[in-house]
């Protein structure tokens, strides 16, 4: 390890200073020249354009080759909408009016959020006539009968080299993993996420994987538009993903949901705050999937400052206050701002 030595006043100091630098990074590392790759940019355009220019796999949410987090809040439907993703990529057809690119192939599913009669009762007419998916299209839950092996040090160093096996074991190259909870005990730390995010960058690159991986939202302001804040462990998380995508609810119509670009690496942003795409949950036969409805502007669809206190709204920041919470405390618990909470509060004493 480097030490931490400060160059000493005097001519020779700096030149003493990184001599010493590079004598420790030499008694450190086999080959220095095996960890960065360097190339002229005019070299690194003509290897570049021998490559394949990534497709689109769910529009210009998702490319071929990103790892790229969904997140949302619960009971939104991110396992509905990346479900409906999987079918369509391993039929090759696209969800109207998405973009859908690449070629039919094989993928792979972590579901560690339902059992298996829950996705049943999803894609069937009441545990009949089940939907027919296509071969290509696997599902993988966890075994919660499975042992930790002595080989393994840990329950998550265990799961990943289980995803390594799966994808080899059926040359699988799109892989959705529902959900990041599961992959670490707790996202929000950004100790615990660089691990997590270091290994899954490190399994695409390996196998030239596409990713997208399903996480959710803390407790957010629900008045204002959502951003990469309002991911768990954003920052860390964010600057290891390609892209990233959020569902909404709108306040307006509490049966539309609306998709949003929050990060994007080979595309432009299209659907921001301005242009999010709306959509319905349905299931029309056997198939419980996203119908979109149009565009609209997320200003729109999120709550409104102005809005009328509700009682029972009131009721639970009473009690929360009550049980010794600050007024911070109690936003974050309810997805309001502070100074929200201070209003109700204040609507509360007025009412006696």
């Amino acid at each position: 390890m480097l030490q931490n030595n400060q160059p000493q006043t005097g001519d020779n100091s700096l030149t003493e200073h990184f001599e010493l630098i590079s004598d420790e990074l030499t008694a450190d590392m086999v080959d220095p020249a095996e960890l960065l790759i360097l190339s002229s940019a005019n070299n690194t355009m003509v290897n570049s354009s021998k490559l394949d220019v990534p497709k689109m796999l769910f529009d210009k949410f998702w490319f071929e080759g990103e790892l790229c987090i969904l997140f949302a809040d619960s009971n939104l439907g991110k396992s509905i909408l990346s479900t409906q993703i999987a079918n369509s990529i391993s039929k090759g057809v696209a969800i109207s009016p998405f973009a859908l690119e690449a070629a039919a192939q094989t993928v792979i599913y972590f579901d560690f959020e339902l059992s298996a009669k829950q996705f049943e009762c999803r894609y069937s007419n009441n545990y009949q006539d089940h939907y027919k998916f296509n071969d290509n299209l696997y599902r993988a839950e966890l075994n919660y009968d499975a042992e930790l092996p002595a080989s393994f040090k840990t329950f998550d160093d265990y799961l990943i080299a289980s995803l390594e096996f799966c994808i080899t074991d059926i040359n699988a190259r799109i892989l959705i993993i529902d959900n990041l909870t599961y992959l670490r005990s707790d996202t929000e730390q950004a100790k615990d996420a660089a691990p997590l995010m270091k290994q899954l960058k490190a399994l695409k690159k390996k196998y030239d994987l596409s990713l997208l991986v399903l996480a959710h939202t803390p407790k957010r302001d629900l008045t204002q538009p959502i951003t990469l804040n309002d991911l768990s462990g954003s920052k860390m998380l964010m600057n290891f993903c390609d892209s990233a995508f959020t569902i909404g609810e709108s306040n307006m119509d509490k049966s539309l949901r609306y998709l949003k670009q929050i990060k994007q690496r080979n595309t432009d942003r299209v659907y921001d705050f301005s242009n999010v795409c709306l959509c319905r949950i349905s299931k029309p036969h056997n198939f419980l999937k996203y119908d979109f409805v149009g565009y609209g502007n997320e200003l729109d669809h999120i709550k409104k400052h102005g809005e009328a206190l509700r009682n029972d709204d009131i009721d639970t920041a009473v009690n929360h206050r009550l049980q010794g919470l600050s007024l911070r405390d109690i936003g974050k618990e309810m997805g309001i701002s502070f100074q929200k909470v201070d209003r109700l509060i204040k609507a509360a004493e007025k009412r006696g």
